[in-house]
């Protein structure tokens, strides 16, 4: 297979590097505007002849298009924020390569009732070009990171290892991550973060279909395992609310995050300065968007990986009925990040994400995952996956909630 990797920031070098040495990868361009960073990464991941790198500006679909065609690529892989996400795409569809991303395409709230019901949803202007996908015979790959991704992965395996009947999906991402010697920081990017966690998070019901509700809102304590125990999880906007209904049958879908007080506040902050905003300003005769000032002095998550101690968790907590009794199961992954550090010279959430991609790829490129149209994960059979996931011994476990008889 040979890929063209836009983006070597976070996920991009860790996609990079553990793509390195795969039986599979015949070549990789690592893609990014700054080349010098992108240069960085190829060499990291071994240089010639399988890694090379290019400069291109990911807003340009003609670029993304021209860049695919003159290295012959079957796979773009979109490693960047999500606001590029259509030129990418658009891109990889103009070249006629397959596509793959790690984050939809962004929502726009309700133009009058943001926090009742959706405007544009996560991942919609996508959809709305499956059947041109379809018909050139193309693949475009949707949401395979961490969550989305794994946690797609997970929801489909319980749907169909399980569970006679799945009733809900509840995503809950936590552990005991920390970031010491920061006031402020995120694991990954602080756009992306802003964007998530202010906009108007989706819940999806069988009756109701798709709403909203406030950011942050119905706390729960959920009980992550190995050991972290109850933490605070709130509801954030996350693709997979708007993944999941489209393949596993059930009744209800939400999202869930541990961001703690101190963090919500922070944002809340921000939202009420403006300084969430991704509309220009001009401060001394230069625009600028207030959300690119909060991304630039915030400490970069490529740079911070040392800091960081404790465990990231993300699972799928799954409900639904087996052998006619109620069962309830937390499938997840728990990846520890001084042990991330030292084995792999990766920070613990880029490898999180960065792995999955890599996995989707193998399975690509050896036909045991194959399809045509905008797909995500749920759509695929997981049992490959979770056969990759063991053969590569990278860490997951199903834990039993309930035996509700």
């Amino acid at each position: 297979m040979k890929v063209l990797l836009v983006g070597a920031g976070t996920v991009g070098e860790s996609i990079a590097r553990l793509s390195a040495g795969r039986h599979w990868l015949e070549r990789m361009v690592v893609a990014d505007y700054d080349l010098d960073r992108a240069r960085r990464v190829a060499v990291a991941a071994g240089g010639e002849p399988t890694f090379s790198a290019a400069q291109i500006d990911a807003s340009d679909r003609a670029q993304v298009a021209g860049l695919a065609t003159q290295h012959g690529v079957d796979l773009v892989l979109n490693a960047v924020d999500p606001r590029f996400v259509m030129p990418i795409f658009d891109g990889a569809f103009e070249a006629g390569v397959d596509y793959m991303d790690m984050a939809t395409s962004l929502s726009v709230p309700h133009p009058t009732d943001p926090y009742h019901q959706t405007g544009v949803k996560l991942g919609d202007e996508q959809f709305a070009r499956a059947a041109a996908w379809r018909d050139r015979g193309r693949l475009a790959l949707v949401g395979m990171g961490m969550d989305p991704g794994l946690s797609d992965v997970f929801a489909a395996y319980a749907a169909k290892h399980l569970f006679d009947t799945v009733e809900t999906v509840d995503v809950r991402d936590g552990g005991d991550l920390r970031i010491e010697g920061y006031p402020f920081a995120t694991v990954f990017s602080i756009w992306t973060t802003i964007e998530e966690c202010l906009n108007p998070p989706v819940i999806w019901e069988r009756e109701r279909g798709w709403y909203t509700v406030e950011p942050f809102a119905e706390p729960e304590l959920f009980a992550f395992p190995e050991g972290v125990g109850p933490v605070e999880c709130v509801h954030v906007e996350h693709e997979e609310v708007l993944l999941v209904p489209r393949w596993i049958d059930c009744r209800r879908v939400t999202f869930k995050y541990a961001l703690g007080a101190e963090f919500i506040d922070t944002l809340r902050k921000l939202h009420a300065l403006g300084l969430d905003s991704k509309e220009p300003v001009r401060v001394k005769g230069v625009a600028v968007a207030p959300r690119d000032v909060v991304a630039a002095v915030t400490p970069d998550p490529a740079t911070i990986g040392d800091r960081m101690v404790g465990r990231a968790i993300v699972g799928t907590l799954v409900s639904g009925v087996r052998g006619g009794r109620p069962r309830e199961v937390y499938l997840y992954q728990a990846s520890d990040a001084q042990e991330t550090m030292r084995r792999f010279g990766l920070q613990v959430v880029g490898y999180q994400t960065g792995f999955n991609p890599v996995l989707a790829m193998e399975l690509l490129a050896e036909g045991a995952w194959h399809g045509e149209g905008v797909l995500g994960p749920e759509a695929f059979d997981p049992d490959p996956y979770v056969a990759l996931l063991d053969r590569y011994g990278i860490h997951h476990a199903i834990e039993e909630r309930a035996d509700r008889a």
